[in-house]
């Protein structure tokens, strides 16, 4: 995605201003972000400038520095260990920039002397002071306990670095009316296929993106997901009805390689071009919530527990590694809520 930010003063504030051509899926990410604003006269978002959105849009930070020469070196020994770990590209960019916010902080100091205390007092003089994320904490705490796991002479133990308490958010749910109208909203065959295929299979906008025609088990009535998060294979259950409108797109379109194809031949369907598809179907449906791909999965998981599929079931189906991951969705079921009776109904 091309785009491009620089540091502004507009209206006698320091801002970051993003410019970019109009892409849905970007101007969702940065409406998201606290702060930021559209601009007419720009013709740009911008947004406060923080420690948090210099690093997120990849401008100097704040505290401008570098590592010490260990602290480089370190760094690049630890994508190293990434790699032949098979981290993703984007996980080791992202670890590795947490861990060189941490070591430019104690670039005075060797690498060997640190100790857990010093991560304290980071969180407080560096994380807390710049009005840092709990979910940024929370990146930096998991670079410096693989870090340190690579580090033969250290002080710290891994085991004790604390996280940061995260705030419990519950997932968005949309009932199976709007689910409705929201895959039945699209003329086109192929675009009604991949909704309808996300919410079916409860599955992660990369998988759709990722899933081949030899992927499609008619006879087993099976849907194989190949090295997903995690990099673990699972299976789910195929709806006859998925295969039916499936067997109605194949030979519109005729894919080679990917279920769903882009322009070219025999290259993916775009991200982007996936989220648009959600945009025009909500357009079409009047449905006016921010709801985006992973919504479609959220719903999945909630009507098939108030159908009553076992939790442990649908971990699996998810694709989870642990089952608390899992059980966030009883929080949003309303099938228990609904049997009971509020007190304001006997007044």
């Amino acid at each position: 995605m091309n785009w491009e930010a620089k540091i502004i003063t507009h209206k006698g504030s320091k801002r970051i201003a993003v410019y970019f051509e109009k892409n849905a899926d970007l101007i969702a990410r940065v409406k998201q972000i606290d702060g930021a604003r559209w601009s007419q006269s720009l013709v740009a978002w911008h947004l406060p400038d923080t420690e948090e959105n210099r690093i997120r849009f990849k401008l100097t930070p704040l505290s401008h520095s570098i590592p010490s020469s260990e602290g480089i070196t370190q760094i690049e020994k630890f994508k190293q260990y990434l790699r032949s770990k098979r981290y993703s590209e984007s996980t080791i960019t992202t670890y590795s920039e947490a861990l060189k916010s941490f070591l430019v902080f104690y670039r005075e100091k060797p690498i060997a002397d640190i100790t857990n205390e010093d991560v304290i007092v980071y969180n407080n003089e560096y994380i807390l002071k710049n009005n840092l994320s709990a979910s940024f904490q929370n990146q930096i705490v998991n670079a410096i306990k693989l870090f340190f796991k690579t580090i033969r002479e250290t002080k710290i133990e891994i085991d004790k670095i604390h996280r940061p308490k995260r705030a419990k958010v519950l997932p968005n749910v949309l009932s199976k009316e709007e689910i409705k109208l929201i895959l039945n909203a699209h003329n086109n065959i192929k675009h009604k296929a991949m909704l309808s295929l996300i919410y079916s299979c409860g599955l992660r906008r990369s998988e759709l993106i990722n899933l081949k025609i030899t992927d499609i088990d008619s006879i087993r009535n099976i849907v194989i997901i190949r090295q997903s998060k995690g990099k673990k294979d699972r299976i789910v259950p195929l709806s006859s009805k998925i295969l039916e409108m499936l067997r109605q797109y194949y030979p519109i379109y005729k894919p080679k390689i990917w279920m769903f194809e882009g322009q070219n031949r025999n290259e993916q369907y775009s991200d982007h071009s996936l989220q648009s598809v959600l945009k025009q179907a909500l357009v079409k449906v009047k449905i006016t919530k921010p709801v985006s791909l992973h919504w479609l999965r959220h719903s999945y998981a909630t009507h098939l527990l108030e159908s009553g599929t076992d939790l442990r079931y649908i971990q699996e189906l998810l694709g989870h590694n642990s089952s608390k991951t899992t059980e966030i969705y009883t929080h949003v079921s309303t099938k228990s809520l609904q049997q009971i009776k509020s007190p304001f109904d006997d007044l």
